[in-house]
């Protein structure tokens, strides 16, 4: 049985653990622990899934709990996706952020969002440091 929690505290190490057992880790700075640690600690909006004590999914925000709230992770365990966890983290953030969720998909997720319900938006824009 899959348990959901808003704002339960995860340790970077478990974080680590849950994007290595999906497509992201592949594209999140996974050998660096304390980057991790702050992107947990900055994010003002955590929901988790929970398989007894395993963590198995976590949707990682920032909100203004007004306007946006911006995903910047989706990470679903690979061994449970497809049983409707990332659509839960999803509702949960929806509703607990209480305004219009955005977020950029992973490149294996393109399909996904417009199959639970999302909308493309046509113009999405990205910088890095040093590029400006």
């Amino acid at each position: 049985m899959i348990t959901y929690s808003v704002g339960r505290s995860i340790t970077a190490e478990q974080y680590v653990e849950l994007l290595n057992s999906c497509t992201l880790g592949a594209r999140r700075p996974v050998d660096d622990t304390g980057r991790v640690r702050l992107m947990l600690e900055h994010a003002n909006l955590l929901v988790t899934a929970w398989d007894g004590e395993l963590l198995v999914g976590a949707s990682r925000c920032l909100s203004d709990y007004s306007y946006v709230t911006y995903c910047s992770d989706l990470a679903v365990r690979e061994s449970h996706q497809s049983q409707g966890i990332g659509r839960e983290l999803l509702k949960r953030t929806l509703e607990t952020g209480g305004c219009t969720v955005v977020l950029l998909s992973a490149p294996q997720a393109v399909e996904y969002y417009p199959h639970i319900g999302f909308q493309q938006h046509p113009s999405a824009w990205t910088v890095r440091p040093g590029q400006l």
